[in-house]
């Protein structure tokens, strides 16, 4: 099999849409519709997606064994025998490199959140997510390293209050996913992912109950913070709150009701009304930041 067909086995659509958080600095900087630095930004969202890439295969590399005895992680392409690990070591070197090289050309900062956010994630491969609560608080620092990155590609100075409301949100996917995780393998969840054997169900509803309270408090804050109606113009965007809210409880809805794993983008692509939710968020939040409504 090539090089090429090697490459597209590697990329995993559904982990870009993570990355599209990358776009939050553009959209409340004000800049979704100013190029070039709308477009920089873009840029930077194919960057990270590729240096992702990269991540994800180096972290199937190092649970390759574990993953082939996984229900959901066994059809993956190296778990799956579809790629070799001497293969899957050279697409993720390369990926590595060359999305490293072109986000230092595209912006330095830029460069290196990508050296920062594959540095991380070496260390949580090998060393940090074995460890209770510090393997989320990591999920948490990858998704501001996102966040960084769309701010310097886009030039924007980000507010603490997105800054915030990311690490909350990043904190709450991810203990879900763990809980998920703990339900869905139940006996087997340590053999999977050895933290598992840390966690318990309720211990991780009483973290989920204190973060929620967290992302809606921050996020309404947010709304009315003098900054914020000073440079939007408007206290409209407080009609944002009931979506974040609806979207919670909704994503809250689901992984009670359908046994999952969690995974928040996997969610997101099969619920009509979760996306809504995130649709009417964005049209909101654009209508105000964009037209003062």
């Amino acid at each position: 099999m090539s090089i090429v067909k090697y490459l597209f086995l590697s990329i995993r659509p559904k982990q870009w849409i993570k990355n599209l958080f990358i776009i939050l600095p553009l959209i409340f900087g004000r800049k979704l519709f100013f190029y070039p630095d709308n477009g920089r930004a873009f840029l930077a969202l194919l960057l990270f997606s590729l240096t992702s890439s990269a991540v994800y295969l180096l972290n199937d590399i190092i649970d390759i064994e574990k993953d082939k005895f996984h229900p959901v992680k066994s059809s993956r392409p190296l778990a799956s025998g579809k790629i070799s690990v001497r293969d899957a070591a050279i697409v993720s070197a390369l990926l590595g490199i060359v999305s490293t090289f072109f986000s230092f050309v595209l912006d330095i900062g830029l460069g290196w959140t990508v050296i920062a956010y594959l540095g991380v994630n070496l260390f949580y491969s090998l060393f940090l997510k074995n460890i209770v609560i510090i393997d989320i608080f990591c999920v948490g620092c990858f998704f501001l390293l996102r966040i960084l990155a769309g701010g310097f590609a886009a030039h924007v100075l980000i507010s603490h209050w997105i800054i915030i409301m990311t690490f909350f949100l990043a904190l709450f996917l991810g203990f879900v996913k763990r809980r998920q995780e703990l339900i869905m393998l139940e006996e087997n969840s340590a053999y999977h992912r050895t933290v598992l054997s840390k966690y318990n169900s309720y211990f991780i509803d009483q973290l989920i109950t204190v973060i929620v309270s967290s992302i809606v408090v921050s996020h309404m804050l947010y709304t009315v913070d003098a900054r914020t109606v000073k440079e939007f113009g408007s206290r409209h965007l407080l009609y944002s709150v009931p979506f974040v809210y609806y979207g919670i409880f909704r994503y809250l809805y689901l992984i009670h009701k359908a046994k999952t794993d969690g995974d928040p983008t996997n969610i997101l692509l099969s619920d009509r009304p979760l996306q809504a939710a995130v649709i009417f968020w964005v049209i909101v939040c654009i209508a105000v930041v964009y037209f003062g409504l």
